[in-house]
């Protein structure tokens, strides 16, 4: 058993053991192109944030990592079958039962780890921020930490080069061959400033692409998925330890 993570730990264990930071991973479940599972942004929450949680336990940074989520925001998906939409709304109701328990009980700190491109929970911990003012609410998206073209030579936000290797690395028995899996060919908006991405509009995903992905797997491979998994499992560890050693009332300097 693990004592960082609360999905292994008995209530012997908790009965005395108390933790300074409470982390959600937030995955989703949706198509990803024609050879990565339904399930890849959860496989992946799950597996990045219990390797960041080990490395920031060691540290010595009093951690709990909880149960992932598997549903996220797919609104601009609802004709893909069996993507499986969260409105914000509930992602909001959701949030909100966790911190009342967190803070009731003393943990005070909080992180969601997300997985999903979809989630956006920067307003929802806003609100949130005024109804549990006594917490430190954060939220990273560990697709962003790093910077993907030092590590992949195709670009692309769903099962693309990088999705790909991460879960050759973490699940390969469920990634099929990559000669079934389409090129993932995005066609870009008519709109300029969409395009520019200054002006936003949420895309219709199967007028977007063919497969479902966007960005080419083809060049894949679990060694660069290991070597990115380590890079932002580090990165993530310690942004866990840093928020277990900060004084919510001294952040800025």
């Amino acid at each position: 058993m693990r004592p960082y993570l609360l999905s292994e730990c008995s209530w012997r264990e908790l009965e005395t053991k108390r933790y300074e930071l409470a982390v959600l991973p937030w995955g989703a479940t949706e198509a990803h192109n024609y050879h990565l599972p339904y399930g890849t942004d959860v496989y992946e929450a799950d597996a990045i944030a219990i390797a960041a949680g080990e490395k920031a336990w060691n540290k010595g940074a009093q951690v709990v990592i909880l149960p992932t989520i598997p549903f996220g925001v797919n609104t601009g998906q609802t004709d893909i079958y069996l993507d499986i939409n969260m409105n914000p709304t509930t992602q909001m109701a959701i949030l909100k039962d966790v911190l009342t328990v967190l803070n009731r009980q003393g943990i005070h700190k909080f992180l969601i780890l997300n997985s999903h491109g979809g989630n956006d929970f920067k307003p929802l911990l806003r609100e949130l921020g005024l109804a549990f003012p006594k917490m430190l609410l954060s939220s990273c998206n560990w697709f962003q930490a790093l910077d993907k073209s030092q590590y992949f030579k195709e670009e692309g936000d769903h099962a693309d080069e990088m999705e790909t290797s991460i879960m050759m690395h973490i699940q390969p028995h469920l990634v099929l061959p990559l000669e079934t899996a389409g090129e993932g060919k995005e066609k870009k908006n008519s709109i300029s400033a969409f395009r520019e991405k200054w002006a936003w509009t949420e895309r219709r995903w199967s007028q977007v692409t063919e497969d479902t992905g966007i960005g080419n797997p083809k060049k894949s491979n679990a060694i660069k998925g290991k070597r990115f998994f380590e890079a932002v499992t580090d990165k993530l560890g310690l942004l866990m330890y840093d928020l277990v050693q900060a004084d919510p009332n001294q952040l800025y300097q």
